[in-house]
């Protein structure tokens, strides 16, 4: 449903042209109903007449409903949904591998200990120390093996370093990577997978180059059921164009449950 609220809003200006000529087209086959209504003295002639005219007006307040149709999902729905998705993934970070230690405090070597009052014994089960253990911060994926490869990604203009070649997405992540080329316009994230039949659906789109690596937007998992998806970075020039793309193979799944501490 969020695809096809994000694909209205993105064809609603040639939506607006049909719905337009429609309304032009049935207006006159009203006026001309009309005319031959008031122009014929025949009833059998004036009940053909009265029919069209009826159907000329049921199909011009259908048009007229469409674009209302067409302008709420514009203004209104597809603004308050990507609104819920900036608010679910404001405090999303990326984390990245790397080495995660735990601080050991420096030993004073000054400090002195009176033992004399401790009594530990081995069977003073209540006295033991037990080691806790510490958690490790959960990574953004994890890669699947043997995915397909990913396509295009070659050229400096679009390139991904999150999401990569076959991760495993299941929480808010952030888009890293680089998006430009000459008479750049703007880019766009677009999604293909089970839920849009598998053809690219528009998720967002940004009016600000990036050629750097660095941050290009937002992607949320969760507005989508899980499975292997396609997930396509494009960038178009003035002419609204498409140039360089990158398309990565990414699966998408439930969030992965976190352990539970041991009560003592």
């Amino acid at each position: 449903m969020t695809t096809l609220v994000f694909l209205i809003e993105q064809v609603a200006i040639g939506l607006y042209i049909l719905l337009g000529v429609g309304i032009l087209l049935t207006w006159r086959r009203w006026q001309r109903a009309r005319r031959e209504f008031r122009a014929t003295y025949f009833e059998l002639e004036k009940d053909l007449a009265r029919g069209a005219r009826g159907d000329a007006v049921t199909t011009l307040i259908l048009l007229l409903e469409a674009v209302l149709l067409v302008a709420g999902i514009q203004n209104v729905v597809a603004p308050t949904i990507r609104s819920v998705s900036d608010i679910n993934v404001v405090n999303a970070q990326v984390i990245t591998d790397g080495d995660f230690n735990t601080p050991t405090p420096a030993f004073n070597e000054g400090a002195q200990i009176d033992a004399s009052g401790v009594n530990l014994t081995p069977d003073d089960l209540s006295l033991r120390v037990l080691a806790t253990p510490t958690l490790t911060p959960t990574p953004v994926g994890t890669i699947v093996p043997n995915a397909p490869a990913a396509i295009g990604c070659t050229e400096e203009g679009a390139t991904l370093q999150i999401p990569t070649n076959g991760l495993r997405v299941f929480e808010p992540i952030s888009v890293i990577g680089t998006a430009f080329m000459d008479d750049f316009a703007f880019y766009k994230f677009e999604l293909a997978g089970p839920v849009t039949g598998g053809n690219f659906a528009p998720l967002e789109d940004h009016t600000q180059m990036v050629r750097e690596a660095g941050a290009l937007g937002q992607f949320v998992p969760a507005f989508y059921p899980p499975g292997e998806y396609q997930f396509r970075l494009s960038v178009f020039d003035i002419t609204n164009t498409m140039g360089p793309s990158c398309t990565v193979n990414i699966y998408i799944s439930e969030p992965i449950p976190t352990p539970t501490p041991l009560g003592q």
